[in-house]
Parts: structure tokens; C-alpha cells; sequence
């Protein structure tokens, strides 16, 4: 099992990672959190990581905490219904923090706020996760040591389409996608990064 993954980062967008392991490169899918935590390009990245395997594919997750991996394996191994792509977006929307607060307080609107959750999947994470969260609970995600500052650019013409590209994967229509991602720009401005504005439009 691979737990963890340092090497070089090739190449970075809101939902995945390229990282040189000794010549060979690995391709990460990671939450947008994560996302905007990853150094620039060229830099050294660690990642706690946990593998996926289906019938047709094998996936490698990565992310910034130890708590945020542990919460990922939880939440695919012990609710019914929440795969891994709808694990990351609820980590792409909310940070662990919210995460634990909302289901040990048995909020359930917030949760159903994440693409792809209802207030029926809400309510089952909350009933299946809110005595087994143990250390994760409370704990927020804390910068990586050694992390440098984001990787996304702002300004560059590849930034909308990359949150519209973001957004769907991770549940949205496209034409909702656009909306929000025009509504986020709107709001923050044209020198926002890809990261920011894909948490705007989730928020």
C-alpha cells in the first residue's frame, strides 16, 4: 500500500497532481484543498496518499494531513454510497474542520451543500461517521511543512476553464459551472487563482 508520496511536482490543476518519483511519474487526483496548498512547479511536494482499486482502474488520492487521508478512507469504507470521487468533492468543498464539526453537531444542510450529496447521503455520513471520527474530530488542516505557496496563477486565460473543467468533475452541469465560476470572478476579481475561485463557487 502506498501511504505516501515526495518527489518533484511536473505538473498541477485543481483536482490532480503530476509528481516525479525517481524518474517515474505518478498521477495524483487530489482535493481542491490540497490543490491550493501544492508548491510551484518544479518544487518538492509530499503527499499522504491511499490507493483505490476497481475492477477497471487503480487511483492514487493524495493530501496535505494524515487527518485528511484518514477521513478519505473512512468516509469511502464506512458509508454506503460515497465513493471516492464524491469523498473528494465533499474535501474540495469543506476543510476537515467543518468536516468534523458538521457531523458531530448533526448538520446535515451543510454537508448537502457538496455536489453529488443529499440531505439522505448527509444524514447517512452523519449517522455512520459521528462516533468513529475519534482523533480526526475537532482537528482543522494545517499547512504541510516544507509546503510552499499555492500553485495556481492568476490572470492567465486557462483560469476560468480550468474551475468550469473543476466543477463538473466534481458533480456540477456545465452550464452551472459556467454561472458559478462567472459569479466567483465577479466577485474576486481577475487576478484570482483557479483555487480561489473554484472555493468561491463552492461556497
Amino acid at each position: 500500500m502506498i501511504v505516501a508520496i515526495e518527489g518533484v511536482l511536473e505538473k498541477a490543476t485543481p483536482l490532480s497532481a503530476i509528481i516525479n518519483v525517481g524518474g517515474l511519474s505518478y498521477s495524483v487526483s487530489v482535493p481542491v484543498t490540497t490543490a491550493s496548498r501544492l508548491p510551484k512547479i518544479g518544487e518538492r511536494v509530499q503527499l499522504h496518499t491511499h490507493v483505490v482499486y476497481r475492477e477497471d482502474s487503480q487511483t492514487l488520492h493524495g493530501f496535505t494531513t494524515e487527518e485528511e487521508r484518514d477521513f478519505f478512507i473512512l468516509i469511502i469504507e464506512k458509508v454506503s454510497g460515497v465513493g471516492p470521487k464524491v469523498a473528494q468533492s465533499i474535501l474540495s468543498k469543506l476543510s476537515l474542520e467543518a468536516l468534523s464539526g458538521a457531523i458531530s453537531s448533526g448538520n446535515a444542510t451543510l454537508l448537502a451543500k457538496t455536489p453529488g450529496i443529499g440531505k439522505k447521503t448527509a444524514e447517512r455520513i452523519i449517522v455512520e461517521l459521528r462516533d468513529k471520527l475519534g482523533a480526526l474530530a475537532g482537528k482543522g488542516v494545517s499547512t504541510q511543512k516544507g509546503m510552499a505557496s499555492p500553485s495556481g496563477s492568476a490572470g492567465t486565460e486557462n483560469t476560468e476553464s480550468d474551475a468550469i473543467l473543476a466543477l463538473t468533475a466534481l458533480g456540477y452541469k456545465q452550464a452551472e459551472a459556467k454561472r458559478s465560476v462567472e459569479k466567483a470572478i465577479a466577485e474576486l476579481g481577475p487576478q484570482a487563482t483557479t483555487e480561489e475561485i473554484i472555493r468561491t463557487a463552492l461556497s
